[in-house]
């Protein structure tokens, strides 16, 4: 079963909204996942620009992917326990709205101080965007439909990476960093006119207590274990994606014209992982977070070995994104199962831990770059943190041996 399908599973007893046009409201929903998939990632593929438009180092510039994952993380909880009782297309237009309005102030943004500040703040409607437009979509649909239905929103994240990303970063090329952000916002805008337009009135949850899925969430440690194993393992692959360019062009002595088919390499094995990952999943999700956290770190070590070959940097760079997201998948499902009743919570809290381990990752390879021993020791640093996160998992299955409290996955 696939992270998608226990979200479904998870509102199976719910009513169904009636709706003419729940394909349409689906799509509508995945373009979101579209809009902000592109908008997470092309920053990555145009950092040399950014750094170049407001005068700072690559190291430096490399903070306002940071700052994007930080405010993803403080807004998850925060606007997932206040906002659980408001009405879902309601919040998901002005979660929407926010994206597009700090977007906008990305791309006017007049030095690094600003646009810092702008994409922490652009950070703030991710998650809750993910975790209601889930909600939505499976009350859109018989309950035998709703993990496809889930799964779909989250289509349009892989389908982001693959089409999204490349076409952001060469239009950041030749048109400028400030033209990629400008595009976030339209993206944004079109969301937010297809979601009014296209999906019903949802109402949200009256009698929910943020409060009490919260205690429960929070109290267990096998749900902190779970998360640091996702906030300092995944880390890994930000390491290197923050700082892909200067990998393609210093290190491997390619044209900048090369670097988004890297990128569009790196999307592929998003979405090739994804699916791999779904089949992992139904053997072991706990084997397959200990087999991809391990294959992660060894894939990072050949990232360093190859990025000066330069084109035979590309299936590697394939690789460390499959590896990464067969990561991710099983961690939502291990988080899923470790949660107990907060399910809902476990399943948004996922998306604070990844940022995290983007924030993580795009830190600590800027400090190595930063100390002058180049654009391939973040694959070192990454690998380290990928075998940290095999410690934190056998860490986790001995916890649970000790303390039988919930069935390992």
């Amino acid at each position: 079963m696939t992270a998608a399908e226990v979200a479904g599973a998870d509102q199976a007893d719910g009513p169904v909204v009636a709706t003419a046009r729940p394909a349409l409201a689906i799509l509508a929903l995945a373009v979101g996942g579209f809009t902000i998939g592109t908008t997470e990632f092309m920053t990555m593929g145009v950092l040399p620009e950014i750094a170049d438009g407001v005068d700072v180092s690559v190291p430096t510039a490399g903070h306002v992917i940071s700052a994007y994952a930080l405010g993803v993380v403080v807004g998850v909880p925060v606007l997932a326990f206040f906002g659980a009782a408001l009405p879902r297309r309601a919040m998901l237009v002005g979660l929407m709205a926010a994206y597009g309005v700090f977007n906008l102030i990305s791309a006017i943004a007049p030095d690094y101080r600003v646009l810092t500040a702008a994409r922490f703040l652009d950070g703030l409607p991710h998650g809750a965007f993910f975790g209601v437009a889930s909600l939505v979509a499976a009350s859109l649909v018989v309950p035998a439909r709703r993990g496809r239905a889930v799964a779909s929103v989250m289509l349009g994240l892989s389908v982001a990476n693959v089409v999204g990303v490349p076409l952001a970063t060469w239009l950041g090329q030749q048109a400028g960093w400030r033209s990629t952000y400008l595009l976030a916002a339209v993206l944004a805008l079109i969301t937010a006119a297809g979601v009014l337009a296209a999906v019903p009135s949802v109402p949200g949850d009256a009698g929910t207590s943020g409060r009490k899925e919260a205690r429960e969430f929070f109290g267990s440690m096998q749900v902190w274990l779970t998360m640091a194993a996702g906030a300092i393992g995944f880390g890994g692959m930000f390491a290197v994606y923050s700082y892909i360019a200067k990998t393609v062009t210093v290190v491997g002595g390619l044209e900048r014209g090369t670097v988004p088919f890297f990128v569009l390499a790196l999307g592929l094995g998003m979405v090739v992982g994804t699916w791999v990952a779904g089949e992992l999943a139904a053997w072991s999700v706990f084997r397959s977070l200990l087999l991809s956290a391990g294959f992660g770190s060894l894939i990072l070590l050949a990232y360093y070995v190859a990025a000066p070959g330069g084109w035979a940097l590309l299936p590697v760079a394939f690789l460390v994104t499959a590896s990464g997201s067969v990561l991710v998948v099983n961690l939502q499902l291990r988080l899923m199962d470790v949660a107990g009743g907060a399910v809902t919570l476990g399943a948004a809290m996922n998306h604070a831990a990844l940022n995290i381990a983007n924030a993580l990752g795009a830190w600590l390879g800027g400090l190595v770059i930063a100390a002058g021993w180049g654009y391939r020791a973040p694959a070192v640093l990454g690998a380290g943190l990928s075998a940290l996160g095999v410690v934190i998992l056998l860490w986790s299955a001995v916890a649970h041996r000790r303390g039988r409290a919930l069935p390992a996955s």
